[in-house]
């Protein structure tokens, strides 16, 4: 046990767990656990959702007031992008597939939290469709709107455009004729 490094003897104050002094360069941000970045984004299964609901109704912490306003609330929810379009924002209907707080994945249910950190009326954006209506962006600009880097979205863009160039090229052309079908 007398072995320098061991019971914290002989080490520095960045091996016992210290944060270094490094100076915050300017648009990053030191978060409550200390790191230094944004924080990325939290993913939850549809099985974890479920439990912890399981929870709430085993303990009775379903609040039949809450219960009100979420009928409230989804009795006011726009159902199409002429209802929305000029609605108040930050937009508090985070269950819109257009939502930029959240992401559901359609296959699992799993569902992506995309700003862990922030609550909704925290965000500059809230609605995909708004920022779609500004016209084109660029790719830092999409970055911090989706809580992605420049890179990530480079890449998600040139998968979309591949796929979108494979359904094209599966399309048949305007212009040409079925030649099987024209009825002899």
């Amino acid at each position: 046990m007398g072995v320098a490094g061991k019971g914290g003897q002989g080490m520095s104050g960045a091996n016992r767990g210290e944060q270094p002094s490094v100076p915050v360069e300017q648009g990053e941000e030191i978060g409550e656990d200390g790191k230094r970045g944004r924080r990325r984004s939290k993913t939850m299964s549809r099985k974890e959702i479920a439990r912890d609901l399981r929870r709430q109704r085993a303990f009775g912490l379903v609040d039949p007031e809450l219960e009100e306003i979420i009928q409230e609330v989804e009795a006011r929810r726009p159902r199409s992008r002429a209802d929305c379009a000029q609605g108040p924002r930050p937009c508090m209907f985070i269950a819109c597939k257009h939502h930029l707080y959240l992401d559901v994945n359609p296959s699992t249910g799993s569902i992506k939290l995309n700003f862990p950190d922030k609550e909704v009326w925290e965000l500059e954006e809230t609605c995909a469709l708004d920022v779609a209506d500004r016209g084109g962006i660029t790719l830092e600009e999409v970055g911090s709107i989706m809580n992605l880097t420049r890179e990530r979205i480079r890449q998600v863009e040139t998968r979309g455009l591949a796929r979108l160039r494979e359904i094209a090229e599966e399309e048949p052309r305007a212009g040409e004729r079925n030649t099987l079908g024209d009825g002899f």
